[in-house]
């Protein structure tokens, strides 16, 4: 799953570009930020994250107003942090909920690291992704996500005395079992869509991280992802059994892997919603 022979050729965003995503930074205590959006219901601002690997680039959402809520981290696919996820973020944080959405490749490449229209059916452009992806490591994510952990915890929107919720689209979806396994005291729910890699013959595949997580998961598979390998849901049903973790893992009859990312060439709205029906229901259950 998440090969590139699974996804979808053609991904399209014309609102995508580095000038509206460039970050203007003041710095605030070793933290960047600068306000970037701003409506009636949420505040967006771009903020830096200081991680043991360097400066992260993210996109921190809250509601506007007064109030605390309880958090998520938003991992995204591997085109990372763009207008899409933005507004995945967005709307979360509508919903009631301090989000944060990182740059999965702040290592080597601010966001948003590809511009305009990108094909994967294009050499040429998935040559483009690929050098990004090695610099995204089990380790690695491991200590990004107990910075992003800590910088969530630090907001004074915060609810500190709720748990956190993390998910994740395609690759994003084994960094959500990694944010969960790292920080089993404050995250209480993963949810992972078309998440690609969840189950694999290596010692570091995210389900054998399953045990030392606190978490009810919630699995959305693709389709096409479940047919080109379909014994993932039925290792990670055993998985969850077996650590006695609470999980709903369900095939989108129909829906192509990154069905729920508008932009897609497989975009498909009904399941999309209903995927997030299904996420907000997981996080009003939990996140308490």
């Amino acid at each position: 799953m998440c090969d590139d022979d699974i996804h979808p050729g053609l991904v399209h965003d014309p609102r995508v570009s580095r000038r509206a995503f460039g970050l203007m930074t003041a710095a605030v205590g070793g933290l960047a930020a600068t306000a970037a959006h701003a409506d009636d219901k949420v505040v967006e601002t771009d903020v830096v994250i200081k991680t043991p690997d360097g400066q992260a680039d993210a996109a921190l959402f809250k509601p506007a107003g007064k109030g605390k809520w309880p958090a998520v981290l938003i991992w995204p696919d591997v085109m990372s942090l763009r207008p899409v996820f933005r507004d995945m973020g967005r709307r979360l944080a509508a919903a009631g909920y301090v989000v944060l959405v990182p740059n999965l490749y702040y290592r080597v490449k601010k966001a948003p690291v590809i511009d305009g229209t990108f094909n994967f059916a294009n050499p040429e452009d998935r040559a483009k992704i690929t050098p990004l992806r090695t610099t995204v490591t089990p380790e690695g994510t491991d200590r990004d996500a107990l910075a992003y952990v800590a910088f969530l915890d630090a907001q004074k929107e915060t609810d500190k005395g709720r748990k956190i919720g993390v998910q994740g689209y395609c690759m994003g979806g084994p960094l959500s079992f990694r944010t969960a396994a790292a920080a089993p005291g404050r995250i209480a729910a993963v949810a992972s869509f078309h998440g690609g890699g969840l189950v694999t013959a290596d010692p570091t595949s995210p389900h054998l991280l399953i045990p030392k997580t606190h978490a009810e998961f919630l699995i959305e598979v693709a389709d096409n992802d479940d047919k080109k390998e379909p014994d993932v849901k039925d290792k990670l049903k055993a998985a969850f059994a077996e650590a006695k973790r609470p999980a709903k893992v369900e095939v989108f009859a129909g829906a192509a892997h990154g069905w729920t990312v508008k932009g897609s060439q497989v975009y498909d709205e009904t399941a999309a919603e209903q995927a997030w029906t299904n996420l907000l229901d997981l996080y009003k259950r939990t996140l308490r």
